[in-house]
């Protein structure tokens, strides 16, 4: 999937917009004053302009000739030798500068004349972007126009200036709070200049010490000397003083290692305030580049850090400590005058856990980078060029080359459902080469859970809430604690014991009459079994002489005599791992629901969404992270977490993992994308460790037929090839793709079991029917392979009668719904009447054919109800409820609504998924359920993370054919 025109489009409108506001706030109507710029006493001033230029000119050789030499000093306090005739020096060259610029006065009054016609005084003039061209994320605002010629050095024409100025002090006071400009596009604000102002600035910020050699400067930064090539210019060799877009590139005469601002040395490296906009606070940069541009003016190039509010996690930010930062890749050119001061930035290793105790005195420290591109949090890569004194800094680099027995990954699986995320994981996983096994799930659905535990005998499903599991692993560590068991190295779960509890004391002495014995312990929870109103520990208890199904559960608080059986249960279920412990789940995935902000609530809250219970469990998940401390984290969840309040959720899921120091990326991904029939988007949250590689985002590997977008300010986290790159993806698959091997059934079909009857057409249908161990079989063909011979779940939903009858009326046709009912017809602009010389159709039941929500649903202007689908359609998400009154879900040609099987197709469940509870509650399953060919290309950019086989870029293109890729075709590229 590209990125759509439109999308660029509209971005380029944000950009000018942006850019035009940054104009407004660096113009000389709207800007403050020069923070350096000295105060003029006034004097009284007679005669023809030459003659106080005279006295002026006279005057300022007096002082010249009566100063002291200046001795400057570094910032350690150490004289720099030979400095202060460099002073003297730049003194003559000031005065040289006020005689050539005495002769320009009456040619800027004269250039001034057309323009105050206008109404527009010189102050006002900018240099505006005519191209209209999208800028880079780091577009520098634009400076203010200064004509040529406008000589202010008379104190006459001084006042004049200076009363100017206060006027647009004024001016900025009234109208700058209503401007705001965004932090990803920092550029130092150097304030409204005049000629005494730059000349007076040469003495308080200028180069120290000779140029950089010319070889080395070249060397170091080529995009400042590009030479003429073919007797033409390029782009980088236009002289520019970047006052326009950073399009732009200034052209350097030479380079200098250091520079003095206000009597303070500075060195490349050194970290500094610069100004921002007025009202703003300061940016904070690292010196990277001093140079003079061959028009003679001094930058310096600074990358920026950001603040957790200028990031993605925004009003988040509170909660985060305010002196901790982010580097950036943004840079960009700035007036060595921007500078404000020296500060103190400390650099963390990666792989620290950050406590305030831990942080020495200082300004700013930092231990993630940070980028715009799919929202990133990472690791920082060496940096030796730095300068500066860290602790240590750990890349995937330094990460040593893990052995092939550590190829064993455990995975804990929140809200589960009935195991959707955690399938596709394992198998996408086991492609790349990495044995990744559901070891533990949870969900509060108990037909959910019987699912997952059918499809993955071995993990170790559990039925309760996600906030009564966390209390249960906080009681688990501290019996654990209390045995005198090591919860620091726990043992590896081993999946070829048995997990039973079975044991028998071999006391076979009768019970007497009326008196109960615990015989042994079978399960543990905390939380209220008995519906009693009171959530405690609990202990499932088998009685001595009784069965299973007399187990009852009892409150630890009543079990103080069984202190030995206990024990024997805490010691054989940390064995057999029935519960993890921190630091032993490798990888946690869910989707935690978020009820709280779905379009259908009327009552969200748009202030606080975590306030609303139904959004609670994104902080229960990322509260069970903190506690387990997992190596990779994958949070799934709806589009609506980055649309309501502006993405409040989505910025506090990512806020919590940061904080917890977490790498952390965010990208947006549609199913059709990666090969079904549907379009449906989500959101995925990577997190990992910092000792380990933040894993990668998917590519797309087939076409889709769009529906809907992103929301807009998370436009740019869409996974997606971009409009310009040459594509060869697979073509979009439609229903028929999908479904039109699967055998004709009823509206009352009541076998889960069925043979398939006739062979597969497509490859779709051919990889859907394979075998559990040939989907994790790259080197398979599905051609070829042995199929599943049997269909599971191909029953539908049974209609009513009355609806049973209406779905018969409903042609079979492309496009067909109840506006093909007798007595309805479309009005104007496109809203649906009954026709009133047609009779109403009633049905046996009394009721009538066409019934009245149908006509009334969104205002009679929606084709869904009754609507059926056709074969070279997709489908725009798959639902959780078949009824037919308000969507499109009849089959196409059979008079009934999809099955749970052809639901399940399209979420890229395998054939051999077998799915347990009432009809209703299967299709609850499957809507519910991650697609399956998403989480299994994010199982196989887990497995590459989890082997150090990643990249730097936050995308990566799967091999093709994938998953069936063959043994020697499928590498996957960065």
């Amino acid at each position: 999937m590209a990125k759509s025109a439109e999308q660029c489009r509209t971005r380029q409108r944000h950009n000018v917009v942006d850019e035009m506001s940054a104009i407004e706030i660096s113009s000389p109507a709207s800007a403050a004053k020069s923070r350096r710029k000295r105060p003029i006493q006034p004097e009284e001033t007679n005669g023809a302009p030459e003659e106080r230029l005279g006295s002026a000119a006279s005057e300022g050789k007096a002082r010249s000739s009566s100063r002291k030499k200046i001795k400057v000093y570094d910032a350690s306090g150490s004289e720099i030798p030979g400095e202060e005739e460099r002073v003297s020096v730049s003194e003559k060259r000031i005065e040289e500068k006020q005689k050539d610029a005495c002769e320009d006065v009456r040619s800027s009054k004269k250039n001034s004349e057309p323009h105050m016609r206008l109404g527009l005084p010189e102050e006002q003039l900018v240099n505006v972007p005519s191209d209209g061209k999208m800028h880079s994320s780091t577009r520098k605002k634009t400076k203010a126009f200064i004509p040529r010629g406008a000589n202010l050095v008379g104190e006459e024409v001084e006042a004049a200036t200076l009363e100017k100025e206060r006027k647009a002090e004024k001016e900025q006071d009234v109208c700058g709070e209503a401007v705001k400009i965004s932090s990803s596009k920092k550029k130092g604000y150097s304030g409204k200049k005049t000629a005494k102002t730059m000349i007076e600035e040469e003495q308080f910020c200028r180069f120290v010490g000779v140029p950089v050699p010319l070889e080395e400067a070249q060397r170091k930064w080529p995009h400042r000397y590009m030479k003429k090539v073919g007797g033409k210019r390029s782009v980088s060799s236009v002289a520019s003083t970047n006052n326009g877009s950073d399009d732009e590139l200034a052209k350097a005469k030479c380079h200098y290692y250091k520079a003095m601002v206000d009597g303070v040395i500075y060195n490349l490296n050194d970290h500094a305030h610069v100004k921002a906009g007025e009202g703003e606070p300061n940016y904070i940069g690292r010196i990277i580049e001093f140079f003079e541009t061959i028009d003679g003016k001094l930058y310096f190039t600074s990358q920026w850090f950001y603040k957790a509010e200028d990031t993605v996690i925004s009003y988040h930010a509170k909660d985060h400590d305010a002196r901790r930062i982010f580097l950036s890749e943004d840079r960009n050119d700035n007036d060595l005058d921007c500078i404000v001061e020296k500060i103190d930035i400390v650099q963390f290793s990666n792989n620290i856990n950050l406590k305030e105790k831990l942080i020495p005195k200082c300004d700013y420290y930092y231990d993630m980078s940070y980028s715009t591109a799919y929202s990133t949090f990472a690791n920082l890569l060496k940096d030796e060029n730095s300068g500066e004194s860290s602790l240590s800094t750990i890349s995937s680099e330094d990460r040593p080359e893990a052995e092939e027995s550590s190829f064993n990954a455990t995975l804990l699986d929140l809200y589960s459902g009935c195991g959707a995320m955690s399938t596709g994981l394992c198998q996408g996983a086991c492609i790349a080469g990495l044995n990744l096994q559901t070891t533990w799930a949870v969900d509060y659905n108990t037909f959910a859970c019987q699912s997952l535990q059918l499809n993955h005998p071995k993990a170790k499903v559990r039925n309760e809430k996600a906030e009564d599991f966390l209390a249960l692993l906080k009681e688990w560590k501290k019996l654990c604690e209390k045995f005198n068991l090591d919860v620091e190295h726990p043992p590896t779960p081993n999946e070829t014991e048995d997990v039973s509890y079975e044991q028998n004391n071999g006391d076979s002495s009768p019970i007497p009459k009326g008196e109960f014995e615990v015989d042994h312990f079978v399960d543990i929870c905390y939380g209220d079994p008995n519906e009693i109103g009171k959530k405690e520990l609990m202990f499932k208890v088998r009685w001595k002489g009784y069965g299973s199904g007399e187990d009852t559960w009892e409150p630890i608080n009543g079990l103080s005599k069984c202190h030995e059986r206990i024990e024997t249960f805490v010691k054989k279920g940390y064995k057999k791992q029935i519960l993890p412990l921190p630091g032993v789940v490798d990888v946690i995935c869910g989707g935690p629901p978020c009820q709280g902000i779905s379009g259908f609530n009327r009552f969200r809250d748009s202030n606080n969404p975590l306030a609303d219970v139904r959004n609670q469990q994104m902080e229960v998940f990322m509260d069970i992270v903190e506690f387990l401390k997992p190596k990779f984290v994958l949070m799934e969840n709806v589009v609506d977490i980055l649309k309501f309040a502006e993405g409040f959720l989505g910025r506090f899921a990512l806020s919590r993992l940061v904080r917890m120091n977490y790498q952390s990326r965010l990208g947006i991904m549609a199913a059709g994308c990666y090969g079904l029939p549907q379009f449906r988007l989500r959101v995925f949250l990577w997190g990992a460790l910092s000792s380990e590689v933040l894993p990668q985002f998917p590519l797309p590997t087939h076409n889709v037929l769009v529906r809907g977008g992103a929301p807009v300010k998370f436009e740019e986290n869409v996974v997606a090839y971009n409009e310009n790159q040459c594509l060869q993806l697979d073509k979009a698959l439609l229903l028929g793709d999908a479904i039109s091997d699967l055998p004709m059934v009823e509206n009352d079909e009541k076998r889960d079991e069925l043979p398939y009857g006739k062979p597969p057409k497509t490859y779709f249908q051919y990889s859907i029917r394979l075998s559990a161990q040939d989907l994790m079989d790259p080197s398979c063909d599905p051609k070829k392979a042995k199929l599943h011979n049997t269909l599971f779940d191909h029953r539908p939903l049974q209609l009513n009668e009355d609806d049973y009858l209406r779905v018969c009326r409903v042609p079979v046709k492309k496009g067909a719904n109840f506006r093909d009912f007798p007595g309805v017809r479309v009005g104007p602009n496109n809203v649906v009447e009954f026709d009133p010389d047609v009779e109403r159709v009633l049905l046996p039941s009394g009721n009538p054919l066409v019934p009245d929500y149908a006509m009334s649903f969104i205002k009679g202007k929606s084709p869904k109800p009754f609507g059926r689908l056709w074969w070279d359609e997709t489908v725009p998400t798959v639902v959780t409820r078949a009824e037919p009154h308000n969507q499109i879900i009849l089959h196409p040609e059979q008079n009934r609504v999809l099955t749970v099987r052809e639901n399940a197709r399209l979420q890229g469940f395998p054939d051999y998924y077998k799915l347990c509870g009432p009809i209703k509650e299967r299709y609850i399953q499957v809507g519910n359920a991650v697609a399956l060919p998403v989480s299994r290309a994010l199982g196989f950019a887990l497995g590459r993370a989890f082997q150090a086989k990643v990249g730097a870029d936050p995308l990566f293109t799967l091999p093709t054919n994938f998953p069936h890729f063959g043994n020697a075709a499928g590498e996957a590229t960065n």
